[in-house]
């Protein structure tokens, strides 16, 4: 296993002392996990679903180039968001991310998240 990690994403460990990584890669595939976090301080950022789903997605982003990998090469996409009806934001935004063919994807509403967090992303992709 190799981690991935980026300055361009915040950091679980040094932002919100959690052991939690930025990204792994496993054989070919890289895992990689992110919130709508300022890279530099960790802040959430955004109090609508849009504004913290575009940095939640551009920290995703920062992760997987960092991994030598990009959101063509996404897989499957786990969403999990406090609010399902604010999920068609969510996919406003999100659909600015991802082309034909789509990954896969499920969405999972959950009752609480770190700090204001509105939405937290994982995703699996192709190195």
């Amino acid at each position: 296993m190799e981690p991935v990690t980026t300055d361009d994403a915040p950091s679980f460990t040094d932002l919100y002392s959690l052991p939690i990584g930025q990204g792994m890669i496993h054989g070919e595939t890289l895992h990689a996990v992110q919130l709508a976090g300022d890279p530099e301080t960790g802040e959430i950022v955004g109090d609508t679903m849009s504004e913290q789903t575009e940095q939640t997605l551009d920290n995703i982003e920062a992760t997987l180039e960092a991994g030598g990998s990009s959101f063509d090469d996404v897989i499957k996409v786990t969403v999990y968001v406090t609010d399902l009806d604010s999920f068609d934001a969510f996919n406003d935004v999100y659909e600015q991310y991802v082309s034909e063919p789509y990954p896969v994807r499920c969405v999972v509403e959950v009752s609480n998240l770190a700090a204001t967090a509105m939405v937290e992303v994982a995703v699996e992709a192709a190195v």
